[in-house]
C-alpha cells in the first residue's frame, strides 16, 4: 500500500512539474470546469496580453538588473512584460526562468512561450527571450550590433549556435494560435501595430526548415615545435580560407566545410597545401581530413645528423582536429581563438628510430585567430 501511495505521489508531482506554470492561479485563467475551446481563447488572449505588453518596451536601453522603462536585461524584461499584461510574478534570473516552465522542443514553441540561451561558456542558462512565431522573439540584448529590445530570429548564426530550449508558460493551445490585440490596431497604439506587423503573419513557427547558411571564413596560426629539441619555439605557419554550410541533414545539425590550407613548416623545409574536408555538430569542435601537396625535400636537424623523409604528398595526408572554446560574435562575423592539432604523412628514410624527430615529423601543432562570416 505504501509503495502505491508512493508511486501515485511521484506520478502527481512529475505532472506538476512537467505542467505550464500558468494552467492557472493568475486573474484570467480559465474555470477548471471550462470547455476547451473557451480555455484555448482565454490563453490565446493572454498570449496575446503578454506580447503586446512586450513589444511596447522595443528599444529600451539594456540595464543589468534593470526592471523598468529607464532600463532592462533579459530576464527583467520578462518579468515586466508578464507583470504588466497578466500582474503575474515570474522568476528574476534566466536560469530560474528556464526551471520554471515547461519543457518543450522548438517546433512545439508557440507565440507567448520562452526560448533560452546559453550565451557565455558554460552549462547556464544565461538569456531567456520571448518567442513571437515564424523563428522570431523579442528579448533584451546586451551586446552585438544593436543592444536593448530588439527582435531577432532564431535563424540568425548566433542564436542558433547558442540555442538551449524552449519553455512553455501557458498550456498549449488545441487550436491555432490567432492574434487577439487587446483594444485593437485602429486605435493606433504603437504596440498594437507592432504585433501586426511583425507577429500575426508568423504565428506558426517554421521549425526544422530552416535554410542552410553559407559561410565563409579565413585562419592564420603559427605551428610549434612540439618535441623538437633546440631552435625556434615556433617552426612555421598554417592558415586556411574556408568556405562551409550551417545545414542540417536528417534533423541533425551539422557545419560542412572546405579548406585551402598553404602551410609552411621551418623545421622540415617543405610548403604543404593541403585541401580538407570538416565536419563538427558546431564550430566550437570539428575534425577535418584531405589530400596534400608537399613542396621540397622535408629533412630534419637532429643531434644524430639530417633525417629526410617522404611520402608528403599523398591523397590522405592530412587528418586533424580544430578546437575554438570561445566564440566571440560581432556585426561583421565571429572571431574566434583556436587550437589546432594534424597528423602529416610523412615517413621516415632512416633505419635508426628517434622519437622526438619522427614525431614531429608527423604531428602538427597551432594555435591562432579564425574569422567566420555568414555568406546569405
Amino acid at each position: 500500500m505504501k509503495l502505491l501511495l508512493f508511486a501515485g505521489l511521484f506520478i502527481f508531482t512529475s505532472w506538476l512539474y512537467a505542467a505550464a506554470p500558468l494552467d492557472g492561479g493568475f486573474a484570467l485563467a480559465p474555470k477548471v470546469s471550462a470547455s476547451q475551446e473557451e480555455k484555448d481563447r482565454i490563453f490565446n488572449d493572454a498570449r496575446s496580453r503578454v506580447i503586446n505588453a512586450a513589444v511596447k518596451y522595443e528599444n529600451t536601453p539594456y540595464r543589468f538588473g534593470g526592471i523598468d522603462s529607464n532600463g532592462l536585461d533579459c530576464s527583467g524584461f520578462i518579468s515586466v512584460s508578464f507583470m504588466d499584461a497578466l500582474g503575474v510574478s515570474t522568476p528574476r534570473s534566466a536560469a530560474s526562468i528556464y526551471s520554471w516552465t515547461e519543457k518543450i522542443t522548438l517546433d512545439k514553441a508557440q507565440p507567448g512561450d520562452l526560448l533560452f540561451f546559453r550565451t557565455g561558456n558554460t552549462a547556464r542558462i544565461t538569456h531567456v527571450a520571448l518567442y513571437l512565431g515564424g523563428g522570431r522573439f523579442i528579448h533584451a540584448a546586451s551586446s552585438g550590433p544593436s543592444t536593448g529590445v530588439i527582435y531577432s530570429n532564431i535563424d540568425e548564426q548566433y542564436w542558433e549556435r547558442t540555442y538551449a530550449g524552449a519553455g512553455r508558460v501557458f498550456p498549449e493551445s488545441s487550436s491555432a494560435v490567432q492574434t487577439v490585440i487587446p483594444g485593437g490596431s485602429s486605435s493606433g497604439n504603437r504596440a498594437d501595430i507592432s504585433v501586426n506587423r511583425r507577429v500575426q503573419s508568423g504565428f506558426s513557427p517554421v521549425i526544422h526548415e530552416k535554410k542552410t547558411r553559407i559561410i565563409a571564413g579565413a585562419a592564420f596560426a603559427p605551428t610549434w615545435n612540439g618535441f623538437l629539441k633546440g631552435g625556434n619555439m615556433a617552426r612555421g605557419f598554417t592558415s586556411q580560407f574556408r568556405l562551409g554550410a550551417d545545414t542540417s541533414i536528417f534533423n541533425y545539425k551539422m557545419i560542412l566545410g572546405f579548406e585551402l590550407r598553404p602551410e609552411y613548416d621551418g623545421a622540415l623545409g617543405v610548403f604543404r597545401l593541403p585541401l580538407t574536408f570538416s565536419w563538427g555538430r558546431n564550430d566550437k569542435l570539428r575534425i577535418f581530413a584531405g589530400p596534400v601537396l608537399s613542396i621540397g625535400h622535408a629533412s630534419l636537424s637532429t643531434d644524430e645528423g639530417e633525417r629526410s623523409y617522404s611520402g608528403g604528398t599523398t591523397w590522405f595526408g592530412a587528418f586533424g582536429v580544430t578546437l575554438a572554446p570561445f566564440i566571440f560574435n560581432t556585426s561583421r562575423g565571429e572571431i574566434a581563438p583556436y587550437f589546432e592539432t594534424a597528423w602529416q604523412s610523412y615517413s621516415s628514410d632512416n633505419s635508426n628510430f628517434n622519437f622526438n624527430a619522427d614525431f614531429s615529423a608527423n604531428i602538427r601543432f597551432s594555435t591562432g585567430i579564425r574569422w567566420t562570416m555568414q555568406v546569405n
